[in-house]
């Protein structure tokens, strides 16, 4: 069966535009996380995300009128997926867009509410209600003709195929941090099985957009409320973690044979060697006690890589600041590396860039092949006092670390109970 590298990556995050800034940033300890500017967030408990700034996409874009039929967070997955295209050198024609797929994850649900804001205030009735029937008829002019299509959720398959005429195996993924990450596995397992030769695959969110902060913040626990201490509010492992903090942004992946890359002298990050998946069977942001989910991803991944866990030098973990997230992540760790992972380094990026939702499993696989490439590791920013019901991993605690990784795993969790591993290894 092929093996599979990863040759291109392409990010956007608060850290900045490019695998560049963002690994950078990362390393030099730096936080995109800052009062919420997009709107005015005063009326939200949590008025903290991590927005990217100087987002410029007709700078990258080919085709700049496209953008217009985009939502900010279709604008990130094209983006991010130019250049990652960009970054591995990857040249496609007809021809190669038969033997190219592409499978793309986000949470993206509606198309940009703002464009509804016209035709309902010219529905209003005096008091203040709308009156559904007028809104009905005076909609076909006051309304955005394309607002069906701008929100439709597959929406980015069709902008990226048509960039580089990928005409192989495409699905697009709806969830939250896992669909990002199981978009990746995907592809992973369409160059093994024979499918495609290259893929294009990775995750996308504006979730620091007004509709997903007014939803989330009324979920008890989930996003910190601590908006005094800015970068620092986001703490994952600490012993004062109260919550989460959202960011937004692309992490896209170019994927191809190992054959393939070969042919054409590309630079390698790292192998996908293994994906596991789990359930933690349970309610919404309710995670098994145990982290048991988790555990079997992670040993479903370890298997198929064909690796024991002493083998493992980093995890980029899921990490989100959150009581239950934090304590039950820690311990399918300790399920599953048993003493070993006592020495095991681990860090979680959410601190610098936000969790980026339906982006932070992409982003901790493109974490964990540039940790594969570099021979250094992020740290876990804000760790202070560290949780001792947490303290079943080295931490990476404030500042960035030199570490030669041979093997690597992203992992990633979803909001209903959703976990996914993926193994990255050093090319040997």
């Amino acid at each position: 069966m092929p093996r599979v590298v990863v040759t291109g990556i392409g990010l956007i995050t608060p850290l900045g535009v490019g695998t560049e800034a963002t690994w950078n940033g990362l390393i030099d300890g730096r936080s995109g996380i800052d009062r919420i500017q997009n709107f005015d967030p005063s009326s939200l408990r949590t008025q903290l995300g991590g927005e990217v700034k100087d987002f410029a996409p007709e700078e990258i874009v080919p085709n700049k009128r496209v953008l217009r039929k985009l939502t900010r967070g279709d604008q990130f997955a094209l983006t991010g997926a130019i250049l990652a295209v960009q970054d591995s050198g990857i040249e496609f024609d007809e021809e190669k867009g038969d033997r190219a797929g592409l499978f793309v994850g986000s949470n993206k649900e509606v198309s940009d509410l703002g464009h509804l804001l016209e035709p309902t205030l010219a529905a209003r009735n005096e008091d203040g209600s709308v009156d559904v029937h007028r809104f009905g008829e005076s909609a076909h002019t006051t309304a955005y003709p394309l607002f069906y299509v701008e929100g439709l959720q597959a929406a980015s398959l069709f902008y990226v195929s048509e960039v580089y005429k990928l005409k192989g195996p495409n699905t697009y993924f709806a969830g939250t941090a896992e669909a990002g990450l199981t978009a990746i596995g995907r592809g992973y397992r369409a160059i093994k099985r024979g499918e495609a030769d290259v893929v294009v695959a990775g995750g996308y969110d504006d979730a620091t957009s007004w509709w997903s902060m007014t939803k989330l913040d009324a979920l008890d626990g989930y996003l910190t409320t601590h908006n005094e201490l800015g970068t620092k509010a986001c703490r994952p492992f600490d012993r004062s973690r109260d919550g989460t903090v959202l960011g937004e942004g692309a992490a896209f992946m170019i994927l191809e044979s190992a054959e393939n890359a070969a042919a054409r002298d590309a630079r390698v990050y790292a192998e996908i060697t293994g994906l596991g998946g789990g359930n933690d069977a349970r309610g919404s942001l309710e995670p098994d006690p145990e982290g048991r989910g988790l555990t079997i991803a992670i040993q479903g991944a370890l298997r198929e890589a064909e690796l024991e866990p002493q083998a493992v030098d980093y995890v980029a973990a899921h990490g989100p600041g959150t009581r239950l997230g934090d304590l039950t992540e820690a311990k399918a760790i300790k399920a599953v590396f048993g003493d070993a992972a006592n020495g095991l380094a681990a860090s979680s990026v959410k601190p610098a860039t936000g969790h980026l939702v339906g982006a932070a499993g992409a982003l901790n696989a493109a974490v964990t092949a540039l940790a594969v490439h570099h021979g250094a590791v992020p740290p876990t920013l804000n760790l202070e006092d560290p949780d001792p019901e947490c303290n079943h991993a080295d931490w990476v605690p404030r500042e960035a670390r030199e570490l030669k990784v041979g093997h690597g795993l992203a992992l990633a969790r979803g909001f209903v109970g959703q976990n996914v591993a993926l193994a990255l290894s050093a090319v040997s």
